[in-house]
């Protein structure tokens, strides 16, 4: 991390707040130095909804880098005219890249500002043991999160060398002004620590909130058992992925939905969104879901459509009730092509980021028991269910232990498809990002993005990644 980017991103947390998620009722202050947030209640609560705040932006999770991940595999065909998303979609891209660059910012902005609050937070006057605590573990599941999106998209995955490779630096302290140059730790490094954090974090936090938008707007003991059971399936842990998929549904909390009309809805099929509203999201000039989404008729972009091969997924059984989440329109190549309209409002972008969903838990729980017992039953089951709730009605027979794993696979493809899982599911599980395109092969140097050059040029701690 340079000199620069760690003046600039405390000298903003010192400034100045984002504006909170409105729906959370915490209504930041505006312009107050460092020592006056952390100096009562009220701001220091502000602090604390800030940090959701900076989580919308575009570059976190307003939407950009999980659009990244989805047509850096084969869910998406990126059809826009941004020349800088142009070249990671090609496998070209270089360490000057200003998109790659504002999301490495980005994401070491809510990490730091994760750390003061975990810093300051229990010497605030006038906040109860339980809120301390509780903010604490807001704090520390922000911080996973992000430090787990980091190692995900600028790092090699576990599977390329048992997560002894380079992964991202970790900084851990609040920013006091004495300036550090951090080396890159390692991925099994980065994944421990995200590991404790979530860990603490489901010690700290509650199971729940007074109204439906903080239950699945803000980290629970739930969700941050839901991200340890994905970072657990990431390596291949499927014990501790089983236990942790577990430990998110006997929160009470989450239930399978009958069927898909719980996009922004705030459901028990939600387990962790970031909250966006028509006057509150994490859109800017350049996109934000449904821009990137939807075609330029209904106020979007039009850049980023389904892919050919993900539609002929869904057209072995075009029955499939997510094949139906669709419209044709024209996308930004002037071109007629297939949209999802899992993200509808291209207008406003009022759609809320989907982080954590009660199906992916399912989907976790089920992969980790089928790596763990050939056909298991209960996988089996949940599979079924899975297909049954998309209209898909006859029971699947398995044959091999890796056949009922292509079929989980399969489901998480066409479920989770355009929220951003699928280049990692490609990449943990070995496969190639595209077919036919040698520079998207596992372990391929570009399959990464680059430390920006930028980092590099003022940390000289910072390894660039090869092939750049």
């Amino acid at each position: 991390m340079k000199i620069k980017y760690i003046l600039t991103i405390t000298a903003a947390l010192s400034l100045t707040l984002n504006s909170c998620e409105k729906k959370l009722n915490l209504t930041p202050e505006q312009d107050l130095t460092e020592s006056t947030i952390f100096s009562s209640a009220s701001t220091a609560r502000s602090a604390v909804s800030g940090l959701y705040s900076t989580a919308q932006t575009l570059d976190f999770y307003g939407s950009l880098p999980q659009v990244i991940e989805e047509y850096m595999g084969d869910n998406v065909e990126f059809v826009g005219s941004f020349p800088t998303l142009q070249e990671i979609r090609d496998f070209t891209t270089v360490s000057t890249n200003a998109n790659v660059s504002n999301i490495w910012q980005v994401h070491y902005e809510v990490i730091t500002r994760s750390n003061k609050i975990i810093a300051r937070i229990a010497n605030v006057p006038g906040l109860s043991p339980e809120e301390i605590s509780q903010f604490t573990g807001e704090a520390k599941f922000m911080r996973a999160l992000a430090y787990f999106q980091l190692v995900n998209q600028f790092a090699q995955p576990f599977q390329v060398s048992n997560g002894t490779n380079l992964g991202v630096p970790l900084v851990l302290e609040e920013f006091t002004g004495d300036i550090t140059l951090p080396a890159r730790n390692t991925v099994n490094e980065v994944h421990a620590q995200i590991q404790k954090d979530l860990e603490e974090a489901t010690v700290a936090l509650p199971a729940s909130y007074a109204t439906d938008s903080e239950t699945r707007g803000r980290a629970t003991k739930g969700a941050a058992f839901a991200l340890l059971s994905r970072l657990k399936l990431y390596r291949e842990e499927w014990p501790a992925a089983t236990a942790a998929a577990r430990a998110t549904l006997a929160t009470g909390q989450y239930t399978l939905a009958p069927d898909y009309s719980f996009y922004d809805a705030n459901t028990s099929e939600d387990v962790f969104s970031i909250q966006n509203s028509a006057v509150d999201n994490g859109a800017n000039g350049s996109g934000g879901w449904a821009s990137y989404y939807s075609p330029t008729a209904l106020g979007g972009r039009g850049d980023a459509p389904f892919s050919q091969s993900l539609i002929d997924a869904y057209e072995v059984e075009k029955t499939d009730l997510r094949y139906l989440l669709k419209l044709t329109g024209v996308a930004a190549d002037a071109q007629s092509k297939v949209f999802t309209t899992k993200f509808p409002d291209a207008v406003n972008n009022a759609d809320n980021s989907p982080v954590l969903r009660t199906t992916e838990v399912y989907l976790n729980l089920a992969e980790a028991l089928a790596h763990e017992t050939a056909l298991n039953p209960e996988a089996i089951l949940i599979l079924n269910t899975l297909r049954r709730r998309a209209g898909l009605g006859s029971k699947l027979i398995f044959t091999s232990q890796q056949n009922l794993v292509d079929a989980i696979l399969l489901e998480r493809r066409k479920e989770l498809a355009f929220e951003g899982h699928r280049r990692m599911d490609l990449l943990r599980n070995r496969q190639n990002l595209r077919e036919a395109d040698p520079l998207a092969a596992f372990g391929g140097d570009k399959t990464v993005l680059p430390i920006p050059q930028r980092e590099i040029d003022n940390n000289p701690s910072l390894t660039p990644n090869p092939g750049y």
